[in-house]
């Protein structure tokens, strides 16, 4: 099979029509957090069990085509001694990796961040390859403010986004491109469009440069939403509306699916607003999701470490997850949520 084969391959188990993927690919740090918040020792065998339970969960892959794992998780098996990117196959899901090392300041750009990692990323993509990764993630992360994110960060993430997807491509393994613009701060969902449409563009620009088939990415990008601390908190058609106008000015239609990240919304904010997308006409990608927290905040306070809860925490992820696959084709209603 050549690379293009293996790209060709990946793409198309990713862009299935109301199916999305699973981002489990917390950090340990950022995991020890989720699992404090439960009341759960932050060990490597509840990470591990925990993981385990969600890809599991019987009948998960009509809704999930792909998982994003840590690392650990690559190397980690079930109960039953199945390596965990087989359990995921044997549901009909890809399983990806989170590549990138995590942010660093950027020099002479107060306030802006640039994402490390590309350093021996070729060697990383063949092990991680060899362990069953088909596609991998790398998240860059832009602060608003009256003056951030800066030109020179927009620039220089963009850069590194566009140097590890041709790496990715090179080794037959489909990129992930997340560019996301943080919704902390009182920002307006105007101020949110002005830097994700800049973003963007640079992101693109910097993804010809290097020759990226745009035909063999997923764009995971943040919706266009109001700042946490707005006094104004724009509903699901407003999102919609910004966040569409935003994609048609920058996004090819070369690429074939665009799948949001959650951001810090609630898992109701998150499918309301997919929705909401979905709903309107002029869309030539296909919109679905990539949440994180969204599809497991409900299944982790279900489980709380303990076995009693394995089944509730299944009941609880296939639930979140019916419920986007159905906003990934804009049939989602909130009257959903009270019988869920």
């Amino acid at each position: 099979m050549t690379v293009n084969d293996e790209l060709d391959a990946t793409i198309e188990q990713l862009t299935q029509n109301g199916k999305g993927i699973l981002a489990a690919d917390e950090s340990n740090p950022t995991m020890a957090k989720r699992l404090a918040s439960v009341d759960v020792e932050p060990t490597e065998e509840n990470r591990r069990t925990y993981r385990s339970t969600i890809l599991a969960t019987p009948g998960i892959g009509e809704f999930i085509n792909g998982v994003i794992m840590f690392e650990e998780t690559l190397g980690q098996a079930a109960d039953d001694g199945r390596p965990l990117p087989a359990l995921a196959e044997s549901q009909g899901i890809v399983t990806g990796i989170k590549v990138d090392k995590g942010l660093t300041a950027l020099a002479n750009s107060p306030g802006d961040d640039v994402t490390r990692g590309l350093d021996g990323l070729e060697d990383c993509l063949e092990a991680y390859k060899e362990k069953g990764a088909r596609f991998a993630k790398w998240r860059c992360v832009y602060h608003i403010s009256d003056t951030n994110p800066g030109r020179l960060a927009m620039q220089a993430n963009a850069e590194v986004l566009a140097r590890y997807a041709a790496i990715c491509q090179s080794r037959g393994i489909v990129p992930i491109v997340e560019p996301e613009v943080l919704m902390d701060g009182g920002h307006s969902i105007e101020r949110c469009a002005e830097v994700t449409q800049a973003v963007q563009l640079e992101v693109f620009a910097a993804l010809f440069r290097h020759r990226v088939s745009l035909e063999h990415i997923v764009l995971k990008p943040n919706m266009v939403v109001s700042g946490k601390d707005h006094s104004h908190q724009a509903g699901p058609e407003e999102v919609a509306a910004q966040t569409l106008a935003v994609l048609r000015r920058t996004v090819p239609a070369a690429v074939r699916t665009i799948n949001f990240l959650s951001g810090g919304q609630t898992p109701e904010e998150a499918t309301m607003n997919l929705n909401a997308l979905n709903q309107l006409p002029g869309r030539p990608w296909l919109l679905s999701f990539s949440y994180g927290r969204a599809l497991q905040e409900p299944a982790l306070n279900t489980w709380r470490g303990k076995a009693a809860n394995l089944a509730a925490t299944q009941a609880a992820i296939y639930e979140r997850a019916r419920l986007n696959s159905l906003a990934a084709k804009g049939e989602y209603s909130t009257s959903m949520e009270a019988a869920a």
